[in-house]
């Protein structure tokens, strides 16, 4: 068992913990996200152990005790590798989801290598625009990239709203792994909670986040009890595979803030909320005055948790990205490739989309955290910060590659019904709490939250 992680220690230090609670988490068991050359491993545990800690220090907060009165943790490593993998182990109703679509992977290009996502229909429409492919066959999209130098085919792909990045050779800039600022405003009183194991009942987050890190940042406060309400725009279709893996502890439903009715419905909905979790690029929900500095102008005790790709500055900060995408332009994907350190093999990825998963249980344990702090919070979380993190700090059990003991999925995944029919998943990694039930279908609930 590992009681002592430096990993932890500096994921909780970053999110304003009190250094002598670490030694509350400790960690057992074997994990398959050891093999490679960063501490995906580490991360991964890291940023679940913060969460259930953070969990903790809220329910010890909602009882009346002090923030430092919280029982020991033990995180098994099994549970949070199975989790970091939760699409893969997904099946609905007997099927394996689709996780990446044919036009999605690395493609050889003249001078390097290009990674694209086009999984949604939006996105492959672009990509096929772009570069003017006669189909939307892989085919394709390998002899349109292999005639062009690797940024070229990014900035025109980018050019026409598509998704591609140049692999990059050297790791990217340093990042913060988390930005917090202060309101001075403080949130609605909690109270007690129903029980310690839902710490965060009868808090009411507004989840406006897609595809894996905000979704799992807001089933992960759907588990601990809150009343978890996403929204969507009925114009940008959500993959159902996704929100069958992602849209467990929440409800879901669509609302289009260019409407006049259902702008005033989504604003019932802010004056009634305790926390609001964002996954949009930077700029994107400031065109509707819902960035974080309006939104703690109008409600000075709100909790506002954002989200974002590539970081909140520079020339990057307002692209569109996910975690593969990262993975390739921040250097990730180079050093797992065959020519590690370089671009002049296949490159590769991390064991897990990590810095996703990841990423969404550090949103949580920030909005958990926040919320045991009183309110009035703005916190900011990205991709690349996350990877920046794991690269640079992120401190390694043993030699690089080294996996540690064996472990097995099958003891952390789950059965239930749900609107998709019967969904196999994996349960969550923290240890305590379990979803009541399934996903109902993506867009099908009413905006509105239930009775506290």
């Amino acid at each position: 068992m590992t009681i002592f992680d430096g990993g932890t220690r500096q994921a909780w230090g970053a999110l304003g913990g009190a250094d002598e609670l670490v030694g509350r988490v400790a960690y057992r068991g074997g994990s398959g996200l050891g093999e490679g050359p960063l501490p995906v491993r580490e991360l991964a545990r890291a940023t679940v152990g913060v969460c259930a800690l953070a969990a903790t220090e809220l329910a010890a907060v909602r009882a009346g005790g002090a923030a430092d009165e919280v029982e020991p943790l033990v995180v098994d490593e099994g549970a949070v590798a199975t989790a970091f993998v939760s699409e893969r182990h997904l099946r609905v109703a007997g099927r394996e989801p689709v996780n990446f679509a044919p036009l999605s992977g690395f493609w050889r290009a003249a001078d390097g290598w290009v990674r694209t996502h086009a999984n949604y229909p939006h996105h492959r429409a672009a990509l096929v625009r772009a570069l003017a492919l006669p189909s939307a066959e892989p085919e394709a999209l390998r002899d349109a990239v292999a005639g062009r130098g690797a940024v070229e085919v990014q900035e025109l792909v980018y050019g026409e709203g598509g998704l591609a990045v140049a692999v990059a050779g050297a790791y990217g800039d340093p990042q913060p792994l988390v930005e917090v600022r202060e309101s001075g405003g403080a949130g609605r009183e909690l109270g007690p909670g129903a029980l310690p194991s839902l710490p965060a009942a009868g808090v009411r987050v507004l989840d406006l986040t897609r595809v894996i890190a905000g979704p799992v940042a807001t089933r992960t406060l759907g588990l601990l009890g809150a009343d978890v309400l996403r929204i969507d725009s009925p114009r940008l279709p959500e993959s159902d595979d996704a929100y069958a893996d992602t849209g467990f502890g929440k409800r879901s439903a669509l609302l289009d803030l260019a409407d006049a009715g259902e702008r005033a419905v989504f604003e019932g909905l802010l004056a009634e909320a305790d926390v609001v979790v964002t996954g949009y690029r930077p700029g994107a929900l400031e065109r509707y005055g819902l960035g974080a500095d309006e939104l703690l102008e109008r409600w000075p005790g709100l909790v506002v948790a954002q989200l974002c790709a590539w970081g909140w500055q520079g020339p990057w900060a307002g692209r569109r990205g996910f975690d593969s995408l990262v993975q390739a332009g921040y250097g990730v994907a180079a050093a797992y490739g065959d020519g590690a350190g370089g671009v002049s093999g296949a490159p590769g990825v991390l064991p897990a989309q990590a810095l996703d998963h990841g990423t969404g249980y550090l949103v949580a344990a920030g909005v958990l955290r926040a919320l045991a702090a009183g309110g009035g919070r703005a916190l900011r979380f990205s991709l690349a910060g996350t990877a920046s993190w794991l690269i640079r700090e992120v401190p390694a059990d043993g030699p690089a590659g080294s996996s540690g003991e064996a472990y097995a999925a099958e003891p952390w995944l789950r059965e239930v019904d749900s609107g998709y029919g019967v969904l196999r998943y994996a349960g969550s990694p923290l240890p305590f709490g379990a979803w009541g039930r399934g996903p109902s279908r993506w867009g099908t609930d009413r905006a509105e939250w239930l009775p506290r």
